[in-house]
């Protein structure tokens, strides 16, 4: 199907990751492996800085609701460094193995993969119709922005060597969970309204269907991506859909 941006009066693209402009196999076989096999040198390297210190604020506090409601979760020791690394290490590994969507944990993960992308270890990953889109759209005056639950910092790292090359001058602002919940309409609107437009105005594309009816919720436009290895994951009866971005023009 095509989706005519200009006639349905959209000024802003707004769009998911993992399964909209990436692979969701390079996020679950690339990006969450090298997270998990680097995060103990993460934090032994790390642990005097500013960062490191913001990451054990947050999973704290996310460790004490845990803990009043799973008996399973680590205990939280930090009296003396080592206690407090193994303490980072064994919650962080805990939530990993439950695909929480926690932003201590994405905040930690985006620190790791962009240390993986300064060194060369990591490249970003979209599909090949993305790039081409993206600067269709800049070039068309859209605002192009990306809301994805991974850490604004691994948004920027991930575009800024994907495709056939940087990609970040395509995109005009990155949101990730701190703005809201991707399945809160009230996200979208906060998102809007910092983007300088109108829900009515925003095209939110991504391929989980709770997300689009948060977005369609907020007076959103909306369209379903359904890319190669995305699971039918909800009811996807009543949204337009998109196997790539060509026809989005």
């Amino acid at each position: 199907m095509s989706v005519g941006l200009a006639e349905r009066g959209v000024a802003a693209v707004l769009l998911d990751i993992e399964g909209t402009t990436t692979p969701l196999a390079f996020v679950r076989d690339v990006l969450f492996p090298f997270a998990r096999a680097h995060l103990t040198g993460w934090i032994a390297r790390h642990h005097d800085d500013p960062e490191f210190r913001d990451v054990v604020s947050r999973l704290a506090a996310e460790h004490a609701a845990d803990r009043r409601d799973d008996a399973s979760v680590p205990d939280w020791r930090d009296p003396t460094p080592a206690a407090l690394h193994e303490s980072v290490d064994a919650y962080a590994r805990w939530l990993m193995d439950r695909d929480r969507k926690s932003p201590g944990l994405k905040l930690l993960q985006g620190l790791i993969w962009e240390e993986g992308f300064k060194a060369g270890e990591l490249r970003g990953e979209v599909f090949a119709d993305v790039p081409r889109a993206l600067r269709r759209w800049r070039a068309a005056g859209l605002i192009v922005a990306i809301y994805s639950s991974g850490s604004e910092l691994a948004q920027r790292r991930l575009f800024g060597s994907a495709g056939d090359g940087d990609l970040s001058h395509c995109i005009a602002a990155y949101f990730d969970t701190a703005v809201g919940s991707k399945r809160d309409s009230s996200s979208f609107t906060r998102i809007a309204r910092l983007l300088g437009t109108t829900p009515g105005a925003m095209l939110f594309v991504s391929d989980i269907p709770a997300e689009l009816a948060a977005a369609r919720a907020a007076g959103c436009q909306v369209v379903l991506s359904v890319r190669p290895g995305n699971p039918d994951d909800g009811d996807r009866a009543g949204y337009e859909q998109i196997t790539t971005f060509d026809g989005i023009a």
